[in-house]
Protein backbone atom coordinates (compact mmCIF):
# COMPACT_ATOMS: atom_id res chain seq x y z
CA UNK A 1 0.00 0.00 0.00
CA UNK A 2 1.60 3.55 -1.16
CA UNK A 3 2.29 5.87 1.66
CA UNK A 4 0.23 9.55 1.02
CA UNK A 5 3.61 10.99 0.31
CA UNK A 6 3.61 8.23 -2.50
CA UNK A 7 0.26 8.81 -3.30
CA UNK A 8 0.90 12.80 -4.22
CA UNK A 9 3.69 12.13 -5.89
CA UNK A 10 1.86 9.54 -8.37
CA UNK A 11 -0.90 11.67 -8.42
CA UNK A 12 1.23 14.95 -9.36
CA UNK A 13 2.88 12.65 -11.76
CA UNK A 14 0.11 11.64 -13.95
CA UNK A 15 -1.20 15.37 -14.15
CA UNK A 16 -0.85 16.67 -17.77
CA UNK A 17 2.12 18.98 -18.77
CA UNK A 18 1.65 22.68 -18.14
CA UNK A 19 -1.14 21.79 -15.13
CA UNK A 20 -0.67 24.37 -11.89
CA UNK A 21 -0.51 22.83 -8.94
CA UNK A 22 -1.21 24.25 -5.80
CA UNK A 23 -0.89 23.41 -1.99
CA UNK A 24 -4.57 23.80 -1.12
CA UNK A 25 -5.74 22.03 -4.06
CA UNK A 26 -3.95 18.82 -3.84
CA UNK A 27 -4.25 18.74 0.29
CA UNK A 28 -8.72 18.57 -1.20
CA UNK A 29 -8.14 16.28 -4.03
CA UNK A 30 -6.50 13.96 -2.09
CA UNK A 31 -7.68 14.40 1.59
CA UNK A 32 -4.48 15.10 3.08
CA UNK A 33 -2.84 17.68 5.22
CA UNK A 34 -1.48 20.72 3.69
CA UNK A 35 2.17 19.89 5.37
CA UNK A 36 1.97 16.53 4.06
CA UNK A 37 1.12 17.90 0.28
CA UNK A 38 4.13 21.22 0.38
CA UNK A 39 6.21 18.16 1.34
CA UNK A 40 5.30 15.72 -1.60
CA UNK A 41 5.43 19.30 -4.07
CA UNK A 42 8.53 20.25 -2.51
CA UNK A 43 10.16 16.23 -3.47
CA UNK A 44 8.55 16.81 -6.79
CA UNK A 45 10.66 19.69 -7.72
CA UNK A 46 13.60 18.12 -6.51
CA UNK A 47 12.58 15.32 -8.77
CA UNK A 48 12.00 17.69 -11.74
CA UNK A 49 8.21 17.18 -11.92
CA UNK A 50 7.19 20.36 -11.18
CA UNK A 51 9.10 24.19 -11.26
CA UNK A 52 7.89 26.68 -8.74
CA UNK A 53 7.73 30.47 -10.15
CA UNK A 54 7.31 33.60 -8.65
CA UNK A 55 4.23 35.42 -9.02
CA UNK A 56 2.83 32.42 -11.14
CA UNK A 57 3.12 29.43 -8.88
CA UNK A 58 3.97 25.59 -9.32
CA UNK A 59 3.59 23.81 -12.40
CA UNK A 60 4.17 20.46 -14.28
CA UNK A 61 6.54 19.92 -16.18
CA UNK A 62 8.56 17.89 -19.10
CA UNK A 63 10.94 15.48 -17.10
CA UNK A 64 14.06 16.00 -18.67
CA UNK A 65 16.45 13.11 -20.05
CA UNK A 66 20.20 13.58 -19.34
CA UNK A 67 21.08 14.02 -23.20
CA UNK A 68 18.53 17.33 -22.76
CA UNK A 69 20.29 18.63 -19.86
CA UNK A 70 21.73 21.85 -21.41
CA UNK A 71 18.04 22.73 -22.67
CA UNK A 72 16.32 25.40 -20.27
CA UNK A 73 12.66 25.31 -19.72
CA UNK A 74 10.78 28.88 -20.18
CA UNK A 75 9.88 28.25 -16.47
CA UNK A 76 13.74 28.07 -15.61
CA UNK A 77 14.43 31.21 -17.59
CA UNK A 78 11.96 33.35 -15.43
CA UNK A 79 13.59 31.86 -12.28
CA UNK A 80 17.07 32.71 -13.59
CA UNK A 81 15.71 36.35 -14.99
CA UNK A 82 13.64 37.36 -12.14
CA UNK A 83 11.12 37.56 -14.83
CA UNK A 84 7.37 38.36 -15.06
CA UNK A 85 4.90 36.49 -17.41
CA UNK A 86 3.13 38.93 -19.72
CA UNK A 87 1.27 36.28 -21.47
CA UNK A 88 1.14 32.67 -22.71
CA UNK A 89 1.70 30.77 -19.37
CA UNK A 90 0.24 27.54 -20.74
CA UNK A 91 3.47 27.14 -22.85
CA UNK A 92 5.67 28.02 -19.49
CA UNK A 93 6.98 23.97 -19.67
CA UNK A 94 8.23 24.35 -23.13
CA UNK A 95 11.99 24.11 -23.30
CA UNK A 96 13.92 26.44 -25.78
CA UNK A 97 16.63 25.08 -28.17
CA UNK A 98 18.67 28.36 -28.84
CA UNK A 99 18.03 32.26 -27.66
CA UNK A 100 18.33 35.17 -30.45
CA UNK A 101 19.03 38.70 -29.57
CA UNK A 102 17.07 40.73 -31.50
CA UNK A 103 19.31 43.73 -32.03
CA UNK A 104 19.51 44.18 -35.54
CA UNK A 105 17.03 44.95 -38.02
CA UNK A 106 13.67 43.43 -38.31
CA UNK A 107 14.15 41.62 -41.35
CA UNK A 108 17.28 39.85 -40.38
CA UNK A 109 16.07 39.29 -36.60
CA UNK A 110 13.55 36.94 -37.97
CA UNK A 111 15.82 35.00 -40.05
CA UNK A 112 17.07 33.50 -37.25
CA UNK A 113 13.48 33.52 -35.26
CA UNK A 114 12.40 30.08 -35.29
CA UNK A 115 10.02 27.72 -33.70
CA UNK A 116 11.46 26.67 -29.92
CA UNK A 117 13.82 29.42 -29.89
CA UNK A 118 13.62 32.65 -27.33
CA UNK A 119 13.73 36.01 -28.90
CA UNK A 120 15.58 38.95 -26.13
CA UNK A 121 14.20 42.29 -27.32
CA UNK A 122 13.26 45.83 -26.16
CA UNK A 123 10.23 47.76 -26.64
CA UNK A 124 9.57 47.20 -30.33
CA UNK A 125 5.75 45.54 -30.46
CA UNK A 126 6.60 44.15 -34.33
CA UNK A 127 9.65 42.10 -33.83
CA UNK A 128 7.68 40.66 -30.47
CA UNK A 129 5.06 40.18 -32.88
CA UNK A 130 6.43 38.15 -35.69
CA UNK A 131 8.64 36.00 -33.23
CA UNK A 132 4.99 34.51 -31.55
CA UNK A 133 3.86 34.12 -34.96
CA UNK A 134 7.12 32.37 -36.22
CA UNK A 135 6.53 30.03 -32.78
CA UNK A 136 9.16 31.23 -30.87
CA UNK A 137 9.00 32.92 -27.39
CA UNK A 138 9.83 36.36 -26.20
CA UNK A 139 11.75 38.00 -23.74
CA UNK A 140 11.52 41.69 -23.39
CA UNK A 141 14.88 43.38 -21.60
CA UNK A 142 14.22 46.83 -19.56
CA UNK A 143 10.92 46.61 -17.84
CA UNK A 144 8.68 47.15 -20.19
CA UNK A 145 5.09 45.79 -21.05
CA UNK A 146 3.47 45.06 -24.32
CA UNK A 147 0.18 45.69 -26.22
CA UNK A 148 -3.05 43.95 -25.40
CA UNK A 149 -2.98 42.27 -29.08
CA UNK A 150 0.71 40.61 -28.11
CA UNK A 151 -0.76 39.21 -25.23
CA UNK A 152 -3.36 37.86 -26.45
CA UNK A 153 -1.36 36.19 -29.36
CA UNK A 154 1.33 34.43 -26.50
CA UNK A 155 -1.97 32.69 -24.95
CA UNK A 156 -3.72 31.84 -28.31
CA UNK A 157 0.03 30.35 -29.72
CA UNK A 158 1.00 29.29 -25.80
CA UNK A 159 4.25 30.47 -26.49
CA UNK A 160 5.34 32.50 -23.07
CA UNK A 161 6.29 36.20 -23.37
CA UNK A 162 8.47 37.38 -20.49
CA UNK A 163 9.36 40.66 -19.09
CA UNK A 164 12.53 41.03 -16.62
CA UNK A 165 14.05 44.56 -15.85
CA UNK A 166 17.49 43.70 -16.71
CA UNK A 167 19.52 44.85 -19.98
CA UNK A 168 19.94 42.90 -22.96
CA UNK A 169 23.76 42.30 -22.12
CA UNK A 170 22.98 41.08 -18.65
CA UNK A 171 20.12 38.72 -19.16
CA UNK A 172 22.13 36.92 -22.29
CA UNK A 173 24.99 36.57 -19.65
CA UNK A 174 22.59 35.05 -17.33
CA UNK A 175 21.55 32.48 -19.50
CA UNK A 176 24.88 31.56 -20.80
CA UNK A 177 25.53 31.29 -17.22
CA UNK A 178 23.08 28.83 -16.64
CA UNK A 179 23.53 26.84 -19.56
CA UNK A 180 26.78 26.39 -18.69
CA UNK A 181 25.93 25.43 -14.94
CA UNK A 182 23.71 22.24 -16.43
CA UNK A 183 26.45 21.40 -18.45
CA UNK A 184 28.63 20.60 -15.39
CA UNK A 185 25.69 18.81 -13.80
CA UNK A 186 25.51 16.63 -16.90
CA UNK A 187 29.04 15.72 -16.37
CA UNK A 188 28.52 14.63 -13.08
CA UNK A 189 27.82 10.28 -12.74
CA UNK A 190 24.83 9.78 -10.23
CA UNK A 191 24.01 6.31 -8.83
CA UNK A 192 20.73 6.12 -11.29
CA UNK A 193 22.73 6.32 -14.33
CA UNK A 194 24.78 3.20 -13.17
CA UNK A 195 23.09 0.53 -10.96
CA UNK A 196 21.36 -2.47 -11.75
CA UNK A 197 17.94 -2.23 -11.76
CA UNK A 198 15.66 -4.84 -9.59
CA UNK A 199 14.32 -6.48 -12.49
CA UNK A 200 17.96 -7.90 -13.19
CA UNK A 201 18.57 -8.08 -8.78
CA UNK A 202 18.61 -10.82 -6.34
CA UNK A 203 17.46 -10.20 -3.25
CA UNK A 204 15.50 -11.73 -0.24
CA UNK A 205 12.20 -11.38 1.49
CA UNK A 206 11.77 -11.06 5.15
CA UNK A 207 10.17 -14.57 5.40
CA UNK A 208 12.16 -16.48 3.70
CA UNK A 209 14.75 -18.89 5.27
CA UNK A 210 18.47 -19.46 5.55
CA UNK A 211 17.98 -22.17 2.51
CA UNK A 212 16.90 -19.52 0.46
CA UNK A 213 20.35 -17.77 1.42
CA UNK A 214 22.28 -20.87 0.01
CA UNK A 215 19.93 -21.60 -3.16
CA UNK A 216 20.57 -17.52 -4.50
CA UNK A 217 24.79 -18.07 -3.68
CA UNK A 218 25.12 -20.93 -5.40
CA UNK A 219 23.41 -19.39 -8.56
CA UNK A 220 24.96 -16.23 -8.20
CA UNK A 221 28.31 -16.53 -6.29
CA UNK A 222 27.49 -13.45 -4.58
CA UNK A 223 27.50 -13.16 -0.57
CA UNK A 224 25.85 -10.50 -0.27
CA UNK A 225 21.60 -9.45 -0.47
CA UNK A 226 19.13 -7.31 0.58
CA UNK A 227 16.28 -7.93 2.31
CA UNK A 228 13.03 -6.36 1.89
CA UNK A 229 9.58 -6.36 3.58
CA UNK A 230 6.09 -6.95 1.83
CA UNK A 231 5.79 -3.38 1.08
CA UNK A 232 9.74 -3.99 -1.10
CA UNK A 233 11.44 -1.76 1.49
CA UNK A 234 14.82 -2.54 2.72
CA UNK A 235 15.34 -3.42 6.01
CA UNK A 236 18.43 -5.45 6.45
CA UNK A 237 21.54 -7.14 4.24
CA UNK A 238 22.67 -10.60 4.94
CA UNK A 239 26.14 -12.17 3.98
CA UNK A 240 27.87 -15.23 4.19
CA UNK A 241 29.27 -14.17 7.68
CA UNK A 242 25.54 -14.10 9.19
CA UNK A 243 24.20 -17.55 7.76
CA UNK A 244 27.59 -19.67 8.58
CA UNK A 245 26.83 -22.04 11.25
CA UNK A 246 23.03 -21.68 11.14
CA UNK A 247 20.09 -23.74 10.68
CA UNK A 248 19.26 -23.65 7.05
CA UNK A 249 15.64 -23.43 8.09
CA UNK A 250 15.86 -20.46 10.21
CA UNK A 251 14.12 -17.17 8.95
CA UNK A 252 16.43 -14.30 7.54
CA UNK A 253 15.40 -11.68 9.30
CA UNK A 254 16.75 -13.41 12.19
CA UNK A 255 20.42 -13.28 11.31
CA UNK A 256 20.19 -10.14 8.77
CA UNK A 257 21.87 -6.80 9.78
CA UNK A 258 19.16 -4.68 10.30
CA UNK A 259 19.55 -0.62 8.96
CA UNK A 260 21.91 -1.27 6.72
CA UNK A 261 23.25 1.86 4.74
CA UNK A 262 21.86 2.36 1.45
CA UNK A 263 21.95 5.28 -1.56
CA UNK A 264 19.41 6.89 -3.73
CA UNK A 265 19.30 7.23 -7.37
CA UNK A 266 20.49 11.00 -7.01
CA UNK A 267 23.69 9.87 -4.89
CA UNK A 268 26.17 10.77 -6.69
CA UNK A 269 29.00 8.08 -7.90
CA UNK A 270 31.76 9.74 -5.67
CA UNK A 271 29.62 9.48 -2.57
CA UNK A 272 28.49 5.44 -3.40
CA UNK A 273 32.49 4.74 -3.72
CA UNK A 274 33.50 6.75 -0.69
CA UNK A 275 30.64 4.71 1.22
CA UNK A 276 31.84 1.41 0.00
CA UNK A 277 35.53 2.17 0.43
CA UNK A 278 35.03 3.40 3.90
CA UNK A 279 32.93 0.71 5.37
CA UNK A 280 34.79 -2.03 3.10
CA UNK A 281 31.24 -3.46 1.58
CA UNK A 282 31.06 -4.63 -2.31
CA UNK A 283 27.54 -3.69 -2.47
CA UNK A 284 25.08 -1.34 -1.62
CA UNK A 285 20.80 -1.23 -2.18
CA UNK A 286 19.79 1.59 -4.19
CA UNK A 287 16.21 2.76 -2.66
CA UNK A 288 13.95 5.20 -3.12
CA UNK A 289 12.64 8.34 -0.36
CA UNK A 290 10.53 6.30 1.01
CA UNK A 291 13.19 3.48 1.56
CA UNK A 292 11.87 1.35 -0.98
CA UNK A 293 14.17 -1.36 -3.41
CA UNK A 294 14.75 0.08 -6.69
CA UNK A 295 17.96 -1.96 -7.41
CA UNK A 296 21.59 -2.53 -6.27
CA UNK A 297 25.11 -0.95 -6.56
CA UNK A 298 28.08 -3.06 -6.68
CA UNK A 299 32.34 -2.20 -6.70
CA UNK A 300 32.30 -3.06 -10.42
CA UNK A 301 29.47 -0.24 -11.32
CA UNK A 302 31.55 1.84 -9.41
CA UNK A 303 34.98 1.19 -11.62
CA UNK A 304 32.97 1.32 -14.40
CA UNK A 305 31.11 4.62 -13.87
CA UNK A 306 34.45 6.15 -13.05
CA UNK A 307 36.11 4.80 -16.56
CA UNK A 308 32.97 6.51 -17.83
CA UNK A 309 33.55 9.76 -16.57
CA UNK A 310 37.12 10.27 -17.86
CA UNK A 311 35.79 9.40 -21.29
CA UNK A 312 33.20 12.38 -21.20
CA UNK A 313 33.63 15.58 -22.35
CA UNK A 314 34.56 18.67 -20.56
CA UNK A 315 32.27 21.19 -21.67
CA UNK A 316 31.44 23.05 -18.12
CA UNK A 317 34.58 23.35 -16.47
CA UNK A 318 35.19 23.18 -12.52
CA UNK A 319 37.03 24.58 -10.54
CA UNK A 320 38.99 21.40 -10.10
CA UNK A 321 39.01 20.95 -14.07
CA UNK A 322 40.56 24.53 -14.16
CA UNK A 323 43.02 22.99 -11.70
CA UNK A 324 43.81 20.02 -14.02
CA UNK A 325 43.74 21.83 -17.25
CA UNK A 326 46.82 24.34 -15.21
CA UNK A 327 48.49 21.95 -13.70
CA UNK A 328 51.99 21.15 -16.11
CA UNK A 329 54.69 18.16 -14.95
CA UNK A 330 58.23 18.04 -14.91
CA UNK A 331 60.27 15.15 -13.76
CA UNK A 332 63.96 15.68 -12.74
CA UNK A 333 64.40 11.50 -12.55
CA UNK A 334 63.99 11.88 -8.44
CA UNK A 335 60.45 13.04 -7.98
CA UNK A 336 57.52 14.75 -10.15
CA UNK A 337 57.34 18.22 -9.74
CA UNK A 338 54.13 19.63 -10.83
CA UNK A 339 54.03 24.01 -12.35
CA UNK A 340 50.87 25.91 -12.72
CA UNK A 341 50.17 29.31 -12.51
CA UNK A 342 47.93 31.33 -9.81
CA UNK A 343 45.13 32.53 -12.53
CA UNK A 344 42.40 35.34 -11.12
CA UNK A 345 39.35 32.43 -10.93
CA UNK A 346 41.94 30.61 -8.19
CA UNK A 347 41.87 33.62 -5.77
CA UNK A 348 39.56 34.70 -2.91
CA UNK A 349 38.36 38.38 -2.56
CA UNK A 350 41.81 39.27 -1.19
CA UNK A 351 43.59 38.54 -4.92
CA UNK A 352 45.34 35.48 -3.01
CA UNK A 353 45.28 31.99 -3.91
CA UNK A 354 41.68 30.27 -2.04
CA UNK A 355 41.73 27.83 0.14
CA UNK A 356 39.48 25.59 -1.12
CA UNK A 357 41.87 25.66 -4.93
CA UNK A 358 44.74 24.95 -2.99
CA UNK A 359 43.34 21.52 -1.08
CA UNK A 360 42.44 20.90 -5.21
CA UNK A 361 46.47 21.42 -6.02
CA UNK A 362 47.24 18.92 -3.14
CA UNK A 363 44.62 16.19 -4.35
CA UNK A 364 45.36 16.64 -7.88
CA UNK A 365 49.39 15.96 -7.99
CA UNK A 366 49.10 13.11 -5.24
CA UNK A 367 46.52 11.18 -7.69
CA UNK A 368 48.92 12.37 -11.02
CA UNK A 369 51.83 10.95 -9.23
CA UNK A 370 49.96 7.76 -7.80
CA UNK A 371 49.41 6.67 -11.16
CA UNK A 372 52.92 6.09 -11.59
CA UNK A 373 52.66 3.21 -9.08
CA UNK A 374 49.16 2.14 -9.41
CA UNK A 375 46.18 1.83 -11.05
CA UNK A 376 42.85 3.20 -10.00
CA UNK A 377 41.16 6.45 -8.12
CA UNK A 378 41.72 7.83 -4.91
CA UNK A 379 39.48 7.95 -2.26
CA UNK A 380 40.39 10.71 0.10
CA UNK A 381 40.00 10.01 4.13
CA UNK A 382 42.15 12.88 5.21
CA UNK A 383 43.89 15.73 4.77
CA UNK A 384 46.02 17.77 6.93
CA UNK A 385 47.19 21.34 5.83
CA UNK A 386 50.21 21.92 8.03
CA UNK A 387 50.94 25.66 6.85
CA UNK A 388 49.72 27.98 4.31
CA UNK A 389 50.94 31.63 3.20
CA UNK A 390 49.42 33.94 0.71
CA UNK A 391 49.92 33.28 -2.61
CA UNK A 392 49.35 36.30 -4.72
CA UNK A 393 47.67 36.18 -8.25
CA UNK A 394 50.24 35.42 -10.89
CA UNK A 395 52.58 33.77 -9.03
CA UNK A 396 53.90 30.22 -10.57
CA UNK A 397 53.42 27.58 -7.97
CA UNK A 398 55.83 24.12 -8.10
CA UNK A 399 53.89 21.32 -6.59
CA UNK A 400 55.72 18.56 -5.02
CA UNK A 401 54.17 15.38 -3.66
CA UNK A 402 56.42 12.60 -1.41
CA UNK A 403 54.89 9.84 -1.11
CA UNK A 404 55.42 8.29 2.42
CA UNK A 405 53.47 5.67 2.28
CA UNK A 406 52.08 3.12 -0.58
CA UNK A 407 50.45 0.16 0.23
CA UNK A 408 47.99 -2.31 -1.43
CA UNK A 409 44.62 -0.21 -0.51
CA UNK A 410 45.98 2.46 1.47
CA UNK A 411 48.45 5.80 0.45
CA UNK A 412 49.73 8.80 2.45
CA UNK A 413 51.41 11.37 0.99
CA UNK A 414 53.59 14.97 1.75
CA UNK A 415 52.67 17.83 -0.25
CA UNK A 416 54.66 20.98 -0.05
CA UNK A 417 54.09 23.81 -2.32
CA UNK A 418 56.45 26.61 -3.01
CA UNK A 419 56.65 29.41 -5.19
CA UNK A 420 59.75 31.33 -6.23
CA UNK A 421 61.54 28.82 -4.19
CA UNK A 422 59.94 29.70 -1.00
CA UNK A 423 57.50 27.03 1.05
CA UNK A 424 54.33 28.43 0.70
CA UNK A 425 52.04 25.41 2.06
CA UNK A 426 52.55 21.74 3.06
CA UNK A 427 49.74 19.37 3.71
CA UNK A 428 49.38 15.67 4.77
CA UNK A 429 47.28 13.60 2.72
CA UNK A 430 45.67 10.28 3.25
CA UNK A 431 43.50 8.29 1.01
CA UNK A 432 42.47 4.52 0.01
CA UNK A 433 42.39 3.19 -3.77
CA UNK A 434 39.56 1.71 -5.33
CA UNK A 435 41.08 -0.58 -7.53
CA UNK A 436 40.67 -1.09 -11.63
Amino acid sequence: MATKHEQILQHIESLSIGSKISVRRIAKDLNVSEGTAYRAIKEAENIGYVSTIERVGTIRIETKKKENFEQLTFAEIINIVDGQVLGGREGLYKTLNKFVIGAMKLEAMMRYTEADSLLIVGNRIKAQELALKAGAAVLITGGFDTDDHVKELANEKELPIISTSYDTFTVATMINRAIYDQLIKKEIIIVDDIYTPLEKTYFLRFNDSVEKWYELNSITAHSRYPVVDEEQRVVGVVTSKDVIGKDKQVPIHKVMTRNPMSVQAKTSLANAAHTMVWEGIELLPVVNTQGQFKGVITRQDVIKGLQQLQRQPQIGETIDDLVTNQMELLEDGTESTYFSEVTPQMTNHLGTLSYGVFTSFVTEASARMLRHYKKGDLVVENLSIYYMKPVQLGSMLEIKPHPLEIGRKFTKIDVEIYSSDVLMGKALLMAQFIDR
